[in-house]
């Protein structure tokens, strides 16, 4: 259910940016090296030709010579193309279509994503490319994007789920989007508890719903002896809970919001 309203709200989203024209969805493809191209040339047929983009953005034409074509669009392209034809050509009438695309790539990489080459056949922004995928594991908050070298911080977490646009940004050919690794994705409650186990870990997460997960303690549990260990900074950590007082309701500072790979540790007492 959570995933439905979470891909509906997206699709939302999506819909609305490309209606206020921010993010560029609707943009014309722009052609770079590698790109292969084919120009059609009316009343023409030794001028209509296939043309690769070569390594130096450049393509070459029949009767135009010498054209830079990276860096265009396939409409900049026709109306360049046109203007260096006109000299031998009566008003020539020329159409570019793209045959095969090649240089326009960006990387996903990274925890909790399938990782891969998406290759972005028209302007594409961050929300157009992540809508479909599954980020249930991944790591929003700590995502970003890396342009020449560059981190360009976004909050993904905010895009996706609050639709904060402003988030946004449009891709460019050979971006790198990173999802750092989480950290383990369980929380883990053992000792003296009616039902010690490994509880999937989900955000605002305390120790009170942890014990109640494992229908709280058992008869032998030193209740106010609780603690919470913690890894932080390579470094382990132990937090003391008084967890009667808590459950009593007498002190509900000892309710810690817990973190991934916590272990909840209940004391028991022998005597």
């Amino acid at each position: 259910m959570w995933k439905k309203c979470f891909m509906a709200k997206v699709a939302v989203l999506i819909f609305g940016a490309m209606l206020l024209g921010g993010t560029g969805l609707a943009g014309e493809y722009i052609i770079g090296a590698g790109d292969s191209v084919h120009v059609f040339v009316w009343g023409e047929p030794e001028l209509t030709v296939p043309a690769l983009v070569r390594p130096d953005g450049r393509i070459s034409l029949p009767g135009a010579g010498e054209i830079m074509a990276e860096g265009l669009t396939p409409e900049a392209l026709q109306k360049e193309i046109a203007s260096r034809l006109s000299a031998l050509v009566k008003k020539p009438m020329v159409t570019v279509s793209m045959v095969g695309i090649e240089n326009s790539k960006v990387y996903i990489i990274g925890g909790g994503v399938v990782t891969g080459v998406y290759p972005l056949k028209q302007k594409t922004s961050l929300l157009h490319l992540l809508a479909g995928m599954d980020l249930a594991r991944a790591d929003l908050h700590g995502a970003h994007v890396m342009r020449d070298g560059a981190r360009m911080d976004r909050d993904f977490d905010l895009l996706l789920r609050n639709g904060d646009l402003k988030q946004d940004l449009v891709l460019h050919h050979n971006d790198i989007i990173v999802f750092p690794a989480l950290p383990e994705p369980y929380v883990y409650v053992v000792g003296a508890v009616n039902m010690p186990q490994a509880l999937p870990y989900r955000d605002g997460m305390t120790v009170l719903d942890a014990l109640l997960a494992c229908g709280g303690f058992n008869k032998f549990a030193k209740k106010n002896d609780t603690v919470v260990v913690r890894r932080e900074d390579g470094a382990e950590k132990r937090i003391p809970v008084h967890a009667q007082d808590l459950a009593e309701g007498r002190d509900l500072s000892q309710n810690v919001v817990l973190r991934r790979g916590d272990y909840i540790i209940a004391a028991e007492s022998f005597f």
